[in-house]
């Protein structure tokens, strides 16, 4: 099938906190074939984004056969390389992540099969789910048995009480063997790192996520072993397997955590697997949980591990994607419904 045309929203959320999500959060993209398919992807970098795909990647587009994922794979490299001179890494991967996805979900309404079974052999039924967020005790009613909360540093002394009281809210919610992660958001420093490890000891807490900026890889291998058992995980913020290849040089995490609308999409997440394959380490995605990362992860080496984002109990919330997978007792399986099995709110575009 051939390719007609190809078009980015950047949607009208009502409810993104101020900050630089407001402008620059996720976008949908659309890809028409003359076939009469239409796929949807979902993307990073919002409105600089929305550009990246209409002004440019879009036209490259036009025309071009999607009948394989090997065409999807083609499809990649020649948008990987026409964007070179400004992407590589942040908005432009952000973008081509939504085409790629779209094409993926095209190929799979095409072929009239999930895309988790284009990826390959499916080889987990279903996939322990946590919950990300504040509300802990509303994650334990929804039946989620792991959890991770944010933790955020500002200098003050009081923070590491905060951590503590937080990290054994949760222990105490979910019990003495479940996963109690804590997201740091790039906010910690090495000697904060350190100190946290020791305060935290006796709570037994899987990992640390993103203490240090993605760019200070060599800080972040230094960590590895000093904070006991805890893994140091990240990658949120890398792009492509190129940027992975990085990581494993350095030896900088113990788990990494590729973001499959920003990474640079499945064909991206496949051969950041690769890699990780290679270096030997094990691969959680960033919200795994959502259909785009879920059906890569019931259908490769990634571990039996995806992330939700439930928020608040009584916070609104956008219903962007129709048909995304619910968290039953604690597990999630991706619909069998062709492509990624969700449809778009064309009432926020």
């Amino acid at each position: 099938m051939k390719i007609i045309d190809v078009k980015a929203v950047y949607p009208n959320y009502q409810h993104i906190p101020p900050s630089w999500r407001t402008h620059f959060w996720q976008i949908v993209v659309r890809v028409e074939s003359d076939a009469g398919v239409t796929g949807y992807g979902y993307g990073g970098g919002g409105v600089a984004a929305v550009d990246v795909v209409n002004r440019h990647l879009g036209e490259l587009l036009i025309g071009r056969e999607i009948n394989s994922v090997a065409d999807i794979a083609d499809a990649w490299g020649d948008l990987y390389s026409e964007s070179l001179p400004y992407g590589r890494k942040g908005i432009g991967v952000m973008a081509l992540s939504g085409v790629d996805l779209a094409l993926w979900d095209l190929l799979g309404k095409a072929e009239s099969m999930p895309v988790y079974q284009l990826v390959g052999q499916r080889n987990k039924d279903k996939v322990k789910a946590y919950a990300t967020g504040m509300d802990s005790e509303w994650y334990r009613e929804l039946g989620f048995t792991a959890h991770k909360f944010p933790h955020r540093w500002t200098g003050q002394e009081s923070d590491y009480d905060r951590a503590v009281t937080h990290a054994s809210r949760a222990r105490n919610l979910f019990g003495p063997d479940a996963m109690v992660m804590i997201d740091t958001y790039m906010s910690w420093t090495t000697d904060v790192t350190i100190e946290m490890g020791k305060r935290l000891a006796n709570l037994n807490i899987h990992w640390f996520e993103d203490i240090l900026t993605p760019d200070e890889l060599d800080g972040q291998a230094a960590l590895r072993g000093e904070v006991g058992d805890t893994l140091i995980a990240g990658g949120e913020h890398e792009f492509t397997h190129y940027g992975f290849q990085e990581i494993a040089r350095s030896e900088a995490l113990d788990l990494w955590q590729p973001d499959i609308t920003w990474c640079g999409g499945i064909t991206a997440g496949l051969r950041i697997l690769d890699v990780a394959r290679e270096a030997q380490t094990p691969v959680a995605p960033h919200r795994g949980g959502e259909v785009w990362g879920l059906h890569l992860i019931v259908s490769s080496d990634c571990i039996d591990l995806a992330e939700q984002n439930p928020g608040n109990r009584d916070a609104p919330k956008d219903a962007l994607w129709v048909g995304q997978t619910p968290v039953v007792d604690g597990y999630m399986e991706p619909s069998d419904e062709p492509g990624f099995g969700v449809q778009v709110n064309e009432a926020m575009l």
